[in-house]
């Protein structure tokens, strides 16, 4: 989808930004030069998260829920999968952070770099419960890989759950009652930020987008709008923000409009068709994984160098930049593509059955 692409490849972006102005003395430099555009990438930047959480809600609801129902299969195998596309490439990306982090220790002295990783600290980031337990993060952003595994792995059940008991109604008004839960109370305890409830309202209003674009269909496969889905969940989202003004939750708000807008216009095929987007939306989590280790070696090595000027500080930032879009495309094309194939081993066994005269029958 060409909005998508596009608002991926921007957050992602705003993302990198958001952490080349925030850690070591490249950062210190920039702000000397660009004050203004620092301190609102480090102030603003971050909450460019919420896209990819709108959009997060948006992708589950159309793999899990297409025709509004809950998936058939058993939900502890979809989010094994779901977990194993998200792991193999973090786990990996980690360990190039621990690598990294040790270089660039040598090079400079910098509260930024992470302290050595112990085993324990590794297994908690390849088991992804590395927020939970509140282990010391070994790269920058890790947190949100952990809470993306944790929504969807929420709404998996959920769907499932109530499709099995109440029907397509049921499951996606677990769903949405859930977003509001998190929009009224859970989003407003900061201390429950390392858990999916406290993001599930930017992503339930990702899955109402695509239930109200696509509509649903009953047991005798009529067509049903679900625009009163997301007429609904933006109705509380616009009271949860009258209560309690939330930037963030506003932005996901406006995306998921926009998405929903989207849907039944022709205006992003025109406008946003474009070559770099795509490409920058289809590597954007490669990006977000390789590109705190292309920052630390480049504040190391700008240290090691002995250059202090804040001109050049600037300029070995954007050259960070550049070099994390391009380690971004190398690390899609060398793990996360590759390893989007791998599947957990079956150890099914079934006899092979016979036909008259004792001679197996061929396997499907």
């Amino acid at each position: 989808m060409t909005l998508i692409d596009a608002l991926k490849a921007v957050a992602s972006q705003l993302i990198v930004l958001h952490h080349l102005v925030l850690y070591g003395p490249l950062a210190i430099g920039a702000g000397l030069t660009f004050p203004d555009l620092r301190e609102w990438l480090s102030d603003y930047g971050r909450i460019a998260v919420q896209v990819f959480l709108v959009i997060g809600g948006f992708l589950a609801a159309r793999s899990l829920a297409p025709a509004g129902r809950g998936p058939q299969d058993n939900p502890l195998t979809l989010i094994a999968r779901r977990y194993l596309r998200l792991a193999v490439p973090f786990v990996i990306a980690i360990s190039l952070a621990i690598i990294c982090s040790a270089i660039a220790d040598h090079l400079m002295d910098d509260e930024a770099i992470p302290a050595r990783a112990s085993i324990k600290q590794w297994l908690a980031h390849a088991l992804l419960l590395h927020g939970i337990l509140g282990v010391e993060s070994l790269s920058a952003g890790v947190w949100y890989v952990a809470i993306d595994f944790q929504l969807y792995a929420v709404i998996a059940i959920l769907l499932w759950l109530g499709h099995s008991a109440f029907g397509a109604i049921g499951a996606r008004s677990l769903v949405l009652g859930l977003a509001a839960a998190s929009l009224f109370w859970f989003n407003l305890d900061s201390s429950l930020d390392n858990w999916a409830i406290y993001f599930f309202g930017s992503y339930g209003l990702g899955a109402a987008v695509f239930w109200a674009s696509n509509g649903s269909s009953d047991k005798a496969g009529e067509r049903r709008s679900g625009g009163n889905w997301l007429g609904i969940v933006a109705a509380l989202t616009v009271i949860a923000l009258l209560i309690d003004f939330r930037l963030r939750i506003g932005l996901a708000l406006g995306v998921a409009l926009l998405l929903g807008y989207s849907q039944h216009s022709q205006w992003p095929e025109r406008w946003l068709n474009a070559r770099p987007l795509a490409f920058l939306g289809r590597i954007s989590y490669s990006v977000f994984l390789i590109h705190f280790p292309v920052l630390l070696l480049a504040n190391g090595l700008f240290v090691f160098s002995g250059s202090a000027s804040p001109e050049a500080a600037c300029l070995v930032l954007l050259t960070a930049w550049a070099s994390s879009t391009l380690a971004g495309w190398m690390f899609y094309r060398w793990v996360e593509k590759p390893s989007a194939k791998l599947r957990w081993p079956t150890t099914v066994s079934r006899p092979v059955p016979r036909v008259p005269g004792n001679i197996p029958a061929p396997r499907d």
